[in-house]
């Protein structure tokens, strides 16, 4: 496919993502299911505009999806604005721990008894699919910072926290196939895959998050300066936060996480202070649109005020992030689409798709993050919306690029973009009509409350 054909196509179908929005917003359709089959129709339908074969490209495309992963994970970490101390972490850390493990198992046992797969090759399997996608889960996240909604915050969080966690169980399979080191007794993969990685990764985020933040804060409000170019700064920290976790043999992804954790909670403390200090009230909860203010000149000035400063500086790194979010889940779906040739769509998907949505994924949830004091509904909705994306597209690239060999690396390779691709088109039917009947309910229950209270 020429590049100019590939800048008609991508150009015509982004301008009519933009003007359909809100038509899409009503219809059982996501984002992800347009690029999907536009994906598709340029090859594998028959067009034969594009050629890509994920494993000889697998290089490229682990670095696309890791970008991509990236900047999400990022953007959930900004919007999470609830303390640690809080109740409201509990299901979210259970369900990318010990429900993430219950889904590494089953897939697991799936895998040997089912699949036929060796331990190793299926406990890879398991890390690869286990993993909640940021990504493609936009439209059941957290809509920003002062979303307190408890479906939306577990499913943030899980997905946040679970690209993360689910590296130790990469590692375990690539051990137990041969080309990774677990040690003797598998003292190496538990002591420096599993709890030096997690922890470092975490440390490294929280600290530069803090530290990039509280700077920032203190140029532009102590001397005016730092001021504007709020996109580097949130580039910036998440390739430094990345980077110096990797260069410390510690997960990135839970790096990136945790500065977007971090710099958010010094957002929230700072104008906490502030709140105090001036006996405002109404300081707490400042929502500042960064461009109307920008369009009429007053930028700079909310950029630096002392009550301002905080808010504007997450909302603008937070802003932008989303934007790239848009763009890197419409460049790894139209290429997950292109790959979608008869050679990667399995037989086994028949079962093994269901099992995975209806059997594991709710087994796991039911077993893990119980919620038994949350309505009907929302547990439910948590069972279902185990959102299979960009995330598994990388921890498979990441298997191949590290010594899979080639004819397990063509099995898994099936397997997992059969799973993706049936995610994101049996989610994508069902999360507006689900979502839309979720908010129904609570208006629902909202308007029963206040009525009985008075």
């Amino acid at each position: 496919m020429s590049a100019t054909v590939w800048f008609i196509v991508v150009g015509a179908l982004l301008v009519l993502m933009a003007v359909s929005r809100s038509i899409l917003n009503r219809l059982p359709l996501s984002t992800a299911m347009i690029y999907l089959a536009v994906g598709f129709l340029l090859d594998p339908a028959g067009l034969a505009w594009s050629a890509i074969e994920p494993i000889e490209s697998a290089a490229l495309l682990e670095r696309i999806a890791e970008v991509a992963v990236l900047i999400s994970l990022f953007s959930a970490g900004l919007k999470l604005n609830v303390p640690w101390s809080e109740r409201r972490w509990a299901t979210p850390l259970k369900l990318a721990t010990i429900s993430m493990i219950l889904t590494v198992a089953g897939v697991t046992a799936a895998g040997v008894f089912g699949l036929g797969l060796p331990l190793g090759a299926a406990v890879l399997l398991g890390a690869i699919l286990a993993p909640t996608d940021p990504v493609l889960a936009s439209d059941v996240q957290v809509e920003s910072h002062q979303d307190r909604d408890r479906l939306r915050f577990s499913l943030t969080g899980e997905a946040g926290i679970n690209d993360g966690t689910a590296f130790p169980f990469v590692m375990l399979g690539l051990g137990l196939l041969g080309v990774h080191e677990l040690g003797d007794w598998g003292w190496r993969w538990l002591v420096v895959d599993m709890v030096w990685a997690v922890g470092i990764g975490l440390a490294v985020g929280w600290v530069l998050g803090t530290l990039v933040g509280r700077f920032v804060l203190h140029l532009r409000q102590a001397h005016l300066e730092a001021v504007g170019l709020d996109d580097l700064l949130a580039l910036g920290l998440i390739a430094l936060s990345y980077g110096i976790a990797l260069a410390c043999n510690g997960y990135g992804f839970l790096a990136v996480f945790a500065a977007g954790l971090a710099l958010r909670r010094v957002e929230k403390r700072a104008t906490e202070r502030t709140r105090e200090d001036s006996g405002d009230k109404t300081v707490a909860n400042i929502s500042i649109d960064v461009r109307q203010q920008a369009a009429i000149g007053k930028a700079d000035e909310i950029a630096t005020g002392a009550a301002t400063a905080p808010a504007y500086m997450a909302q603008a790194a937070l802003g932008f992030t989303e934007q790239l979010e848009r763009i890197s889940e419409a460049a790894v779906v139209l290429i997950l689409g292109g790959m979608l040739s008869s050679r990667y769509l399995t037989a086994d998907a028949i079962w093994f798709v269901p099992l995975l949505f209806l059997v594991i994924r709710p087994i796991a949830v039911l077993l893990g993050a119980p919620m038994r004091q949350a309505p009907g509904i929302q547990r439910g909705l948590v069972m279902w919306f185990g959102i299979r994306g960009i995330g598994s597209i990388y921890y498979l690239m990441y298997a191949i690029n590290h010594g899979l060999d080639p004819q397990m690396a063509e099995r898994l390779t099936a397997l997992t973009l059969s799973v993706v691709a049936c995610s994101i088109v049996v989610h994508g039917i069902s999360v507006s009509p689900l979502m839309q009947r979720y908010a129904r309910r609570l208006k629902h229950n909202e308007t029963a409350d206040g009525s009985s209270t008075a």
